[in-house]
């Protein structure tokens, strides 16, 4: 069983920042690939962004659209943990941030299909105040 733990969420005005954090019970590297969900007030849940690191197996970050050129997304291999970086954030960020972890590391279709994650973090409300 995978324990994933979020941080880093709180009220924030639009045009700021902030910084999410997930800290995994397991190593990761090599082993999982970890997204960052989220999911608004009456609203289904989607994705964020996605990364896997490992030996020979590495692929860029891949963040939607919505959130491309706004928020970075990274993971620390010794900490076992990954990071979204919310920067210049608008308020329909406003929602739970899920993190996530899928041992299926190597199948594009689930990158960000929320059904395919095993395993999941209780969430992080961010509020983004106009």
């Amino acid at each position: 069983q995978v324990q994933l733990v979020e941080s880093g969420g709180g009220s924030v005005q639009a045009g700021g920042s902030l910084r999410l954090s997930c800290v995994a019970s397991v190593k990761i590297y090599n082993r999982y690939r970890m997204a960052w969900f989220r999911q608004g007030p009456g609203k289904e849940r989607e994705g964020v962004g996605s990364i896997h690191k490992g030996f020979g197996t590495d692929s860029p970050p891949y963040l939607v659209d919505s959130v491309k050129g706004r928020f970075t997304l990274s993971q620390d291999n010794d900490k076992n943990t990954i990071y979204l970086q919310m920067d210049n954030v608008r308020p329909e960020d406003t929602a739970t941030y899920y993190c996530a972890a899928n041992i299926n590391w190597w199948v594009k279709s689930q990158w960000l299909d929320a059904s395919a994650y095993p395993y999941w973090g209780q969430g992080t409300q961010v509020t983004v105040s106009s």
